[in-house]
């Protein structure tokens, strides 16, 4: 009796514009990089876990994006591990990898191929720069990269994180996670199946959770953030010792536009992080008003473009690690972080930004990182689904991630203590949340108390005098209620205002006698120390928009590059 033929592979379909299918002027522009050669079944083309994967464009045959493939030698045929499972279906005309590969991250997922044929090869670092210099093949992979990223971190795939909700550490390694746009998933110890079956075939304690699982080989314990960026080509494995013209301490809007410019224009950059870069714009699920996106970006893919910018001009990039002191000293600024080497450079950019306030609701740390959040991205919505949110604040976040999470099939009640929404958002969007049928908005409201046996159930909302006080469903709530900037570090080392933020230019007197370049007044950015700059959100006086900061962090370069011309040439004369 015959064997009935295996059904025909379908190809995954492409609804997001994620799988796009390259003509043949664009394989033939990506020809000139690469090489053409055969394929044979069970081939494995990227494995997962691998730095520096190749880049593939399928000619002939069928290939499978899976997860949890078990890593062999070259020329082995693949070998599914625990729990693997197929992604992802690809056939002639599309390309392989996400975007990882343009980042220095490793894969997330392994590809192999399921029907031998012929493919178009790349070598990684061949193909940043098609990426950076071809536009007319460059634009619709870094499109296709970035919205394979979305789709990984909806999927739950990458890598696992193995613990208990309940758990400060493991709480801690989902936000640097979810933070820094990486693909990845809880295993909960107490909920999830998968769990102990992945304990069963490792050397696991229990005892040493939470563990990180990078791949089928490769497990972390309960890693720092610091070893956890290493391990994902967050940051450099040997920073560089040399002192650079600008070190740049912040990550956000503002300390990217700075860092991207600076090193444009030639001058040697280093950029440090403590904890994500894009800040608390990386987490923005929608800015209509940045200029050159009419249709709106979201706060990650304007991150991840300008990182790989930022790669482009060669900016040293550093994750995971937060400033503790910075001095000037023997002509330059001397500077050390949590987690890191430290840092020297001849002008300093403070961009340290803000972060959100509590509310001031007695249990709230009961919930907080299992219910309680103070971002709104795809990690959180994936965990809400289409149950009852609430969002607190009346600014432009609590604005965004009120109509993200609506979006996405969440009920939204956006709790306003003012009570005009125009006050403090942006008019476009208080019209879209009064248009929107799955947001209700409560102005003049305040959360006074939260009920809930482990996790969130309900909350208590004070709605006046008129509305008296009343109970709603509420299984996660979002706060977005005022900042709180990153200066503490920063206490008696340069002029701060009463609430922490950075004076800067005419807030300040002018520079005192002793200053080395008499005759220079004080650049509109400069803080009280000269040749460190503040630009962005933890700036006194600063408007707290993206747009705002990145135009303040490119307008601090063409001043460090003032103070840098006068520490080589001294100030100019008239004749």
């Amino acid at each position: 009796m015959e064997h009935e033929a295996d059904p025909p592979l379908l190809e995954t379909p492409d609804p997001f514009g994620a799988y796009p299918r390259l003509g043949p002027a664009q394989i033939h522009l990506l020809g000139r990089a690469g090489t053409r050669r055969a394929t044979a079944a069970g081939e494995v083309l990227i494995q997962e876990g691998n730095f520096d994967s190749d880049f593939f464009v399928v000619l002939q045959g069928r290939v499978l994006v899976i997860e949890g493939l078990r890593a062999v030698p070259d020329g082995q045929p693949a070998e599914a591990g625990s729990g693997s499972r197929i992604l992802e279906v690809h056939g002639p005309g599309r390309f392989l990898g996400e975007l990882g590969l343009v980042e220095g991250q490793p894969a997330f997922v392994s590809t192999v191929v399921a029907e031998p044929g012929e493919v178009l090869q790349i070598s990684g670092n061949d193909l940043r720069r098609v990426v950076l210099t071809e536009a007319a093949v460059g634009e619709t992979i870094l499109h296709a990269y970035l919205q394979r990223r979305i789709l990984l971190i909806s999927a739950g795939a990458g890598i696992r994180i193995i613990g208990s909700r309940s758990s400060r550490d493991t709480l801690r390694l989902l936000e640097f996670a979810a933070a820094n746009r990486l693909p990845h998933r809880l295993v909960d110890v107490k909920n999830d199946e998968q769990a102990q079956a992945i304990l069963g075939h490792t050397e696991i304690l229990a005892s040493a959770l939470p563990a990180v699982v990078l791949n089928a080989s490769r497990i972390l314990n309960n890693p720092s953030t610091g070893e956890l960026a290493l391990a994902l080509g967050l940051r450099a494995a040997k920073e560089h010792s040399a002192s650079y013209d600008l070190m740049v301490i912040g990550a956000g809007p503002a300390g990217l536009a700075a860092a991207v410019y600076a090193a444009s224009d030639g001058l040697s950059v280093v950029l440090k992080e403590g904890l994500a870069i894009g800040g608390q714009a990386g987490t923005s699920s929608r800015i209509e008003n940045f200029l050159g996106f009419p249709s709106g970006i979201s706060g990650g893919e304007l991150t991840e473009r300008a990182v790989i910018q930022a790669r482009k001009f060669k900016v040293q990039i550093n994750i995971a690690c937060r400033a503790n002191s910075i001095a000037f000293r023997d002509g330059e600024f001397h500077a050390e972080f949590n987690e890191s080497g430290p840092a020297s450079s001849r002008a300093a950019l403070l961009a340290t930004g803000v972060h959100y306030r509590r509310l001031p609701v007695p249990g709230l740390e009961e919930y907080e990182g299992i219910s309680v959040f103070y971002a709104a991205t795809v990690h959180e919505a994936r965990l809400c689904g289409s149950q009852p949110v609430a969002v607190v604040g009346g600014g432009n976040s609590a604005g965004q991630a009120a109509m993200f999470l609506a979006g996405t099939g969440a009920s939204v009640r956006l709790v306003v203590r003012g009570e005009d929404l125009r006050a403090d958002m942006s008019a476009y969007l208080a019209d879209r949340i009064e248009e929107h049928q799955g947001v209700e908005v409560l102005l003049g409201a305040r959360i006074v108390g939260f009920a809930g046996s482990g996790v969130l159930e309900r909350i208590a909302v004070d709605l006046g005098a008129a509305g008296g006080q009343r109970t709603f469903d509420a299984r996660y709530l979002f706060i977005f209620i005022g900042a709180k900037p990153h200066t503490e570090w920063l206490q008696g080392t340069l002029a701060l205002d009463d609430h922490g933020f950075v004076l800067t230019g005419s807030d300040l007197e002018d520079f005192p006698p002793g200053f080395s370049h008499p005759g220079r007044r004080r650049l509109p950015l400069e803080t009280s120390v000269p040749g460190m700059f503040a630009a962005g959100d933890v700036r006194h006086g600063s408007v707290k928009r993206v747009t705002a900061a990145a135009g303040e962090g490119s307008t601090a370069v063409a001043m460090i590059h003032e103070h840098l011309r006068l520490l080589r040439n001294g100030p100019a004369t008239n004749h």
